[in-house]
């Protein structure tokens, strides 16, 4: 997939292990709202053990990034993550000037 030219929102975090089954349910809710935002282009995520964990979502654009962040469900759920679920967080956002993939055949 080309991803060159769409704004990525890389959201590394650190869970403390609270709440398993409301984070679970907040993050699939959050994960299927964001698809359904104009301008969602995709989602992947990864967790280790440790509870340090990467998502990356990506937009067509900065303003379609920006208006996921100030959607009223997911800044909701962002509090309930400070909240409850996370011991510490930080996200940036690019606009990716090259991209290419490969897969094993």
């Amino acid at each position: 997939m080309n991803r060159t030219g769409q704004t990525a929102v890389i959201f590394t975090n650190r869970r403390n292990g609270a709440d398993e089954a409301g984070y679970a349910a907040a993050a699939a809710a959050m994960k299927a709202r964001a698809a359904l935002q104009p301008g969602f282009r995709g989602m992947d995520s990864v967790r280790g053990a440790d509870g340090a964990g990467i998502t990356v979502s990506w937009w067509a654009d900065e303003a379609s990034a920006l208006a996921w962040r100030q959607d009223v469900e997911h800044s909701a759920i962002r509090e309930a993550g400070r909240a409850r679920w996370y011991d510490a967080y930080e996200v940036a956002v690019a606009t990716v000037g090259r991209s290419y993939a490969w897969t094993r055949a």
